[in-house]
């Protein structure tokens, strides 16, 4: 069973009773752990899975036991079962285009941040340059805010 998480949350953040939801899920739809009590569902972030070409069909492994989560089911609860069956809607998606349009939308977002980035790059240029100029000594410098006293504008005319 796969669970797509909202954006930014990780498998730690998912509702305790999703997750409950989901494992009686997995137990009732498994050819052996129908059958069972007190089963063990495992579930871990999907990059954390790896499948190598000699594994048999079904069988998975992982790439850090560390990420990898495991959940008790003790016995059938019909009534999770029930409220879940007459909730289901059944959808056939185009996966394919459903994961290039979150791909785009992805580049999208990251486009955004690094224009942001630069924008803000550029402010604090403009920023440091201004902070610059009005400590420099260039501006005042200049010939045209400059005088002198050969042209008769002498400023001694008290005497």
């Amino acid at each position: 069973m796969y669970l797509r998480l909202p954006k930014g949350q990780t498998v730690d953040d998912i509702p305790k009773e999703v997750l409950i939801d989901c494992t009686h899920l997995v137990k009732a739809n498994s050819n052996q752990g129908c059958k069972m009590n007190n089963i063990n569902v495992v579930y871990t972030p999907w990059t954390n899975l790896k499948k190598t070409a000699d594994m048999d069909v079904g069988q998975i492994g992982f790439y850090r036991q560390k990420d990898v989560r495991t959940v008790t089911v003790e016995k059938k609860v019909n009534e999770i079962l029930n409220r879940l069956e007459k909730a289901k809607v059944e959808r056939f998606p185009d996966l394919a285009a459903e994961k290039e349009a979150r791909d785009r939308e992805e580049r999208n977002e990251k486009k955004a941040q690094i224009q942001e980035m630069k924008r803000k790059e550029k402010e604090e240029m403009k920023k440091k340059k201004e902070m610059e100029d009005l400590r420099s000594y260039s501006s005042l410098m200049k010939s045209e805010n400059m005088s002198s006293n050969q042209d008769g504008n002498d400023a001694d005319d008290f005497m």
